[in-house]
């Protein structure tokens, strides 16, 4: 298939395929809908509903996405990110990090991950794997997802701090006196 299209076109197929499959899903809940009955017309109307949802998600992904052009590498891995760059790296649990910044270090925009109980973590926004810590700070407590990716693709009013735990609340971690 690369031989048949030119790189150009394959990158930008790869960068919105979340969006192309979800409106084939889409499209097959209209398909769906169209065939008559209660039955299918519930049936299209979910699977139609689920595709858009599933749009807007992608729609979010792709925004956050970069492309790779900066050093290291990110793997996150239940509720602990991990950044291992040439010169620095280290980890972040989830239920640790107490603010999250975007921020220019050294000529990059990186993303400042401040924890209370260890050391200040920097991820650059363009390295391997960082397009998974979109879906990981959206499981962070009361965090605007918009905030985020109007950050990230804003001017760079530097640092600007995009989400900061509120008071009392902690990941995976029940608080005193809390009902189960």
């Amino acid at each position: 298939m690369s031989s048949f299209l030119r790189p150009e076109a394959v990158a930008t197929l790869h960068r919105w395929r979340e969006v192309i499959i979800a409106a084939g899903i889409t499209a097959l809940g209209a398909w769906i809908y169209t065939q008559g009955g209660f039955l299918f017309a519930g049936i299209g109307i979910l699977t139609a509903g689920l595709g858009a949802l599933l749009g807007v998600l992608g729609l979010r992904r792709m925004r956050f996405r970069r492309e790779v052009s900066d050093p290291g590498i990110v793997r996150v891995v239940e509720g602990q990110i991990t950044y291992m760059g040439p010169t620095e790296g280290g980890f972040a649990g989830l239920s640790l990090i107490s603010e999250i910044a975007l921020m220019t270090r050294n000529g990059r925009r990186v993303w400042r991950l401040s924890q209370s109980e260890a050391p200040t973590l920097y991820i650059p926004t363009a390295a391997e794997g960082a397009e998974a810590l979109f879906d990981t700070f959206a499981g962070l407590p009361g965090l605007d997802s918009a905030r985020i990716l109007d950050a990230i693709e804003g001017p760079a009013e530097m640092p600007r701090i995009v989400w900061r735990r509120p008071a009392g609340s902690r990941i995976g971690h029940r608080r005193p006196g809390a009902r189960s």
